[in-house]
This record gives C-alpha cells, sequence and structure tokens, in this order.
C-alpha cells in the first residue's frame, strides 16, 4: 500500500507526458504553438546556465514572501483571538483586503517601497497572509473548552495550555493553509516580477521569451514554475505528517509524551 502511494505522483506525471506527446503527435500540433516534451526539455538543459540563477531568484522570493506571510498571519489570528476587540476590528478589513485584485496592489507596492525586492515579498505574503489567518483563527474557536479546563486542573499554566491544547488545534487547518500558500507563493511571485520589480526572475525569463516566440522555452519556464510549487506544496504535506503525529498514529511519539504535563500524585 505505501509502494502504491508513492507510485501515484510518479504515474501521475508520466501519465501527463504521455498524453502531452500525443497531443503533439496525433494532431500534428506546430512547435511554436505547442513543443513536445523532449524539445522543452532540450530548451531547458540549453539554456540551464541562465534558467538556475533565475529559479534560485524566484525561489527565494517565494520562500521568504512565504516565511513572512505565514508569520504574520499566525501572530495575527493568536492576537485576534484572544483580544476581542482586536478582532472585531480587523476581521471585516482584512476581508475587505481580499476584494482588491493582487494585481492592483502591485502599482501602489511600487510607489511606496521602489522597485526591487520588498514589494515581491509583500505580494508573495498577502497571497499566503490570509488563508494562514482565517484557517488558525477557526483551529482556535474550535478548541474544546473542556480540554483547557482540563489543563488548569492538572496544573498547566497558560503557556504550557497554548502549547499542548491550543497549538495543536490549529495545526491541522494552518497546514491545509500552508499547502495552498506554499503552490500560490510561485504565483504571487511571478506576478511580482512581471508588476513590480526590475530584477531578472523565471517570470520576467518567461515574458522575455514570450516576446521572442520562443516556446519551447517559455513552457520550460512554467514547467520550473511547476516543479517550485509542487515542491513546496509536498515539503508543507511532509511537515504535516510530522506535526500532527495524532492523525497516523494512535499513540503519540516519545519526544512529545515527555514534555506532556506529569501527572499529579495524590
Amino acid at each position: 500500500m505505501r509502494t502504491v502511494r508513492l507510485a501515484s505522483p510518479l504515474l501521475a506525471i508520466l501519465l501527463v507526458l504521455a498524453l502531452w506527446q500525443l497531443a503533439v503527435s496525433v494532431f500534428h500540433v506546430q512547435h511554436y504553438v505547442l513543443p513536445s516534451p523532449h524539445e522543452t526539455w532540450q530548451a531547458l538543459v540549453d539554456d540551464w546556465a541562465n534558467i538556475r540563477t533565475l529559479s534560485g531568484q524566484t525561489l527565494y522570493e517565494s520562500v521568504v514572501g512565504f516565511i513572512t506571510g505565514t508569520g504574520v498571519g499566525f501572530l495575527l489570528a493568536v492576537l485576534m483571538a484572544h483580544v476581542t476587540i482586536v478582532h472585531r476590528i480587523l476581521y471585516p478589513i482584512l476581508i475587505a483586503t481580499q476584494a482588491v485584485p493582487i494585481v492592483a496592489i502591485a502599482a501602489p507596492l511600487v510607489i511606496i517601497l521602489g522597485y526591487g525586492l520588498a514589494p515581491k515579498l509583500v505580494i508573495v505574503g498577502l497571497i499566503v497572509f490570509f488563508p494562514v489567518v482565517v484557517n488558525v483563527l477557526d483551529g482556535l474557536s474550535s478548541i474544546d473548552d473542556g480540554m483547557v479546563n482540563l489543563a488548569r486542573s492538572m496544573g498547566a499554566g497558560p503557556a504550557k495550555i497554548f502549547l499542548l491544547v491550543r497549538l495543536p488545534a490549529t495545526l491541522t487547518p494552518l497546514f491545509s493553509a500552508l499547502k495552498l500558500g506554499a503552490a500560490y507563493a510561485v504565483t504571487g511571485a511571478v506576478i511580482g516580477e512581471w508588476t513590480a520589480s526590475i530584477t531578472p526572475g523565471l517570470g520576467k525569463d518567461l515574458l522575455l521569451k514570450n516576446s521572442r516566440l520562443d516556446t519551447a522555452g517559455v513552457y520550460a519556464d512554467v514547467l520550473l514554475l511547476t516543479a517550485i510549487g509542487l515542491g513546496g506544496f509536498l515539503l508543507m504535506t511532509v511537515l504535516e505528517r510530522l506535526s500532527t503525529p495524532w492523525r497516523t498514529r494512535g499513540t503519540a511519539r516519545r519526544w512529545f509524551r515527555r514534555s506532556a504535563p506529569a501527572e499529579t500524585k495524590g
């Protein structure tokens, strides 16, 4: 069963490549419209020296923006969950900000922050930020008061209650947001490179190759961007399994049991 789960993503990728090649061969699609997988791979290999540097830049923007958006979103959600007045004031504002297209935000960001890394990080952070806030708030609001009271009766203080009761309750909804955010962070980085940056990256390279009608190169960039997004999603999936062992195990891992409050002796 484990082998089947591991092999399924690989089989899915092979199926997509086979269908891609079949569409090119059967319908005789011109290479400037849809290059074959081999032509795309060859374009990737031929331009790898340049693409490698550009990929590193886009990956850096995605990772830093993702971490920033996640951290700010998590802290704000905890604050809103514990301070009612902050929740009542900020939550409507957060919802209103989601009505503004992210592309439209790029223009004022350039005016405020200038061209460079900062506006791209803000764009990525904004894409990740809102799902994290909403999901963490949902997790904190779903905590059973009986669990909190039980922890207090066992001598746990506010910090211990947060670490052993409140934080675990947020992990499942949090990772749901993180998996989506990791995939969409690449989109934010590309939008930032298109609209709010003069520094190179895969997004800029994609526009340049498109203007040159280098279709194979465009598809090569798209494949790399897809790989970065999928890699982030898979990484969050692995971290979720490690951070929420109770979803797949009947007992907690040894290190987690050691951190739990000891039972009081009668």
